[in-house]
């Protein structure tokens, strides 16, 4: 995204053309393309930041799906601007970032696993504003991409399939265990206290051949 942005500024290019053109044949390039293209700096480091931080969560939790969910937001939420946007080149990465957002949130949710639902209440916390892009409601604004994103996320959510590993448990948290053969607390008396273990004489045996 940087580097496109930079190259504008550098060479005086200019990409907008190469977004997404709703219902245009030629405008289907830009499904893969106007992620990486942004208006201003402004606009570029809005979607970068949560970017980086949403995919890092992505990748960090649900590893073995990462590529396969991001590939399908970036391809959905792009043909689904090219399919009910306005009439209008649509560029930036937004609604890839609504797609990750929506995809942790709720797979965090419906996972009932504690770390990712402690996950998904991070991400509401930074990005749950997020929310009323989704609506038409500012001017300029591709809140098709937005809404388009944010509805592949949660669908895919719903469907991906990702093996969540179950937390690993210590000696002492299974059935099994019995503290009268745990090593350590026989280091200490009924209450509590540490018992200096006695010093082992050395047999004489031992010693002379040492010698």
């Amino acid at each position: 995204m940087w580097l496109i942005f930079w190259s504008e500024l550098r060479f005086g290019y200019n990409f907008t053309k190469y977004g997404v053109l709703p219902r245009d044949v030629v405008g289907l390039r830009g499904v893969a393309l106007s992620p990486f293209i942004h208006s201003s700096l402004s606009h570029l480091w809005h979607n970068s930041v949560p970017t980086l931080v949403l995919m890092a969560g992505l990748i960090y939790f649900y590893r073995p799906v990462a590529l396969k969910v991001l590939l399908i937001i970036v391809l959905s939420s792009g043909l689904g601007t090219w399919a009910i946007g306005r009439e209008a080149y649509h560029i930036g990465a937004s609604g890839v970032v609504y797609g990750l957002a929506s995809f942790l949130f709720f797979k965090g949710i419906w996972s009932k696993n504690y770390r990712l639902t402690a996950f998904s209440l991070i991400v509401v916390f930074l990005y749950g504003s997020l929310i009323w892009g989704t609506l038409p409601i500012q001017e300029g604004m591709s809140w098709e991409g937005h809404l388009s994103g944010f509805l592949t996320g949660a669908i895919l959510a719903f469907i991906v399939k990702n093996k969540i590993p179950k937390p690993a448990k210590y000696v002492w948290e299974t059935e099994a265990y019995n503290p009268d053969n745990d090593p350590f607390l026989k280091q200490f008396d009924e209450n509590g206290n540490f018992i200096d273990p006695p010093i082992e004489l050395e047999d004489d045996s031992e010693k002379d051949f040492k010698d």
